[in-house]
């Protein structure tokens, strides 16, 4: 057998092979995976090369459709997984393939028509074999140990199509409690460790905890199969009505600098290796500037406006995760106003990708569109063709495209435009050199039953249930019977109430602890308690429900009956806590004379046990604010969307950026 003659690193170890069809080579007392079967070790397949001379040996020996569909990123679905569909079915989701095209002739996450249908998914055996196709986004949410034995299912597959090359599996995040869990932005609730919201580690101010957080995270997302997060948000909440607000770490520059930095070494190390998660941060060059926060998602939402000449407040954080190594950056969907650049979507924005994030920053990893530039939010190139389209953000320097699965329009595009190539085989290196820094063509497969094991233990989610203990924030703590309100005094007889409108429309929900572990006497009625407790949990409408109205942030407009909190504060001395998933105006509930509001918390994602952890004092409280909070609807109204609210003036704010306080 012939060994490849290109000079070998000779310090590297010998790696442990998983392989399922590809047979095993043996060269020089060392084994390679003979991913090609053609019965020799060629450079791509020996693990002593480097990856940039791997990549570079393998894109020689890819086709034209074979790259065009190795530039796609698109949703892939397990058995009886149903994504983007309506269905009656009540089978489980399990680790066999979805064989069924899913070609829809709306846009998945707005449901506006499109011009042309869009394959959002292909079966997956027709993904792999015909369109070639090695980078997928998994949606669905079954157990840890359904998960690894699917990927392991799709990394065979891959394994005996054509070259070898194995597949990379992202996901969206898959650890946090979130409002708005919905395809596209965050999974919600799963078998993972459950931590904050991004706010609320945000609010922890506490960077090794962070770490921690992200490192765990890994594990259980290597366990699992998963090898690529479609996260984390560098974008700036300046804009307080946004409706992506709950996925950033708030309106600082520095303080998300400090958090995207923590996160990107937790998950992928030092550098990418064979135990790394590898990061897409998102979204360049800063989404939070949205005019009257709506999304870009939608046509009234794609204006990106730098009123406050902000811009390069906005880059501070993706400067920390090009410093961190982040393995990819997605772009915005937004066209930027108020700026020098071209008023066009960034996707399209060659004087944004090459002159000022390849050239002036010096990122030279991997540029993810976000899903749907082409077919869906096309900003300001809806005149363009496809084609066209495609030419354009190739040409602005986009390397792989999330959205369709179907690569037919782009392989048109690189046969009518072959000078494009050049071009198309760097997005290939990069992409490759990601899939060889993984170690995932030495060995894509894992353990369900260790995944089984490690993915939410007992050990982990300690971690995380202390994170959530110091992601809450008290800012106010009132003098009652002569003594500070918070702590609760002990056998403190309270009204526990979530405060947010049911299905039913009910104003709340009584909380009474089924383990009762405060020394507090949890009552049935207000009559009965010594305190009421009021967890407000204000829920905006969904990103993906929006409708194009203006966009409100107080309580009233947000899914909670204010007369019914005034009622209870009437009724005795109480303590509000506020979840804020955006920067809520709480004026109708509380000012800062209210008599009988005694304490003032807030949360961005966390558990009853952990806000009882705090009012009865077993937790100290230590939580800063990520952001400020508007003193009334006038205010949030008239915010600078590229201004951080304690930029905005003394009369702005209520609760101000880094506020908090202990016992």
């Amino acid at each position: 057998m012939m060994a490849c003659n290109q000079s070998k690193t000779t310090s590297k170890t010998q790696p442990e092979l998983g392989h399922r069809s590809a047979k095993i080579l043996n060269v020089d007392h060392l084994q390679f995976k003979d991913l090609n079967q053609n019965g020799k070790l060629d450079p791509y397949e020996d693990w002593r090369l480097s990856s940039t001379e791997r990549s570079k040996d393998l894109v020689t020996r890819m086709s034209l459709k074979q790259k065009a569909g190795f530039m796609l990123i698109s949703t892939t679905r397990m058995e009886n997984d149903h994504t983007f569909e309506q269905t009656t079915s009540s089978e489980p989701v399990s680790s066999g393939f979805n064989e069924s095209d899913l070609v829809m002739d709306q846009n998945m996450f707005t449901r506006v028509k499109l011009d042309y249908p869009n394959m959002f998914a292909a079966g997956t055996t027709k993904a792999v074999t015909e369109f070639h196709e090695r980078h997928f986004i998994l949606r669905a949410n079954p157990s840890a140990k359904t998960i690894a034995q699917w990927a392991n299912n799709l990394q065979a597959l891959c394994e005996s199509d054509g070259l070898g090359i194995p597949a990379i599996i992202a996901s969206n995040p898959r650890n946090h409690i979130t409002m708005d869990a919905s395809a596209g932005l965050s999974v919600g609730k799963t078998d993972f460790s459950i931590w904050p919201g991004e706010l609320g580690l945000a609010a922890m101010r506490d960077f090794e905890l962070t770490r921690d957080f992200a490192d765990i995270a890994r594990q259980e997302w290597v366990a699992a199969g998963l090898r690529k997060g479609y996260m984390y948000m560098a974008d700036l909440c300046t804009e307080p009505r946004w409706q992506r607000t709950e996925g950033t770490f708030g309106e600082d520059a520095r303080l998300t600098a400090n958090m995207i930095r923590e996160v990107i070494l937790g998950f992928q190390g030092d550098s990418l290796n064979s135990t790394s998660v590898a990061l897409t941060t998102k979204h360049f060059p800063g989404g939070g500037a949205t005019e009257g926060g709506q999304d870009p998602h939608f046509a009234w939402g794609k204006r990106e406006i730098f009123e406050g000449g902000m811009l390069q407040n906005n880059l501070i954080p993706f400067k920390a995760a090009i410093e961190a190594g982040t393995s990819s950056i997605m772009p915005y969907y937004s066209i930027p106003i108020n700026t020098k650049y071209p008023e066009v979507a960034y996707a399209f924005n060659k004087p944004v990708l090459q002159g000022l994030l390849r050239g002036e920053m010096g990122f030279d990893g991997i540029i993810n569109s976000d899903t749907g530039p082409i077919d869906m939010m096309p900003w300001g190139v809806e005149d363009l063709s496809m084609m066209e389209r495609y030419k354009k953000s190739i040409e602005a320097g986009v390397n792989i495209f999330s959205g369709s699965a179907d690569p037919t329009v782009l392989i048109e595009t690189l046969e009518t435009y072959p000078e494009l190539m050049p071009l198309v085989d760097k997005s290939v290196e990069r992409l490759l050199k990601e899939k060889f820094d993984l170690g995932l063509f030495e060995n894509p497969y894992v353990s369900p039953e260790k995944a089984e094991t490690i993915v939410g233990n007992k050990e982990f989610q300690k971690k995380a249930d202390l994170a959530m203990r110091k992601s809450i924030v008290l800012l106010r703590n009132e003098m009652h019977q002569n003594e500070k309100t918070l702590p609760l005094e002990p056998g403190t007889k309270v009204y526990f109430e979530n405060c947010m409108k049911s299905k039913d429309n009910a104003p709340g929900q009584v909380i009474l602890p089924d383990q009762n572990k405060w020394n507090l006497e949890f009552v049935e009625t207000p009559e009965k308690a010594d305190i009421i407790l009021l967890w407000i949990v204000p829920k905006s409408k969904a990103l993906f429900d929006s409708d194009g109205s203006p966009l409100y942030l107080s309580l009233s407009q947000n899914n909670v009956d204010v007369e019914h909190i005034r009622q209870l504060v009437n009724t005795k001395p109480t303590i509000l806590s506020i979840n804020f998933s955006n920067p809520w105006v709480i004026d109708e509930v509380y000012q800062p004379d209210s008599e009988n509001i005694k304490g003032v918390l807030a949360t961005f994602g966390t558990t009853s046990e952990a806000l009882l952890d705090v009012v009865s004092g077993a937790f100290n409280p230590t939580g800063k604010m990520p952001f400020s909070t508007p003193v009334s609807e006038e205010k949030a109204q008239n915010q600078q969307a590229d201004v951080p609210g304690y930029m905005e003036g003394d009369d702005y704010a209520l609760f101000i950026f880094d506020e908090g306080m202990s016992y």
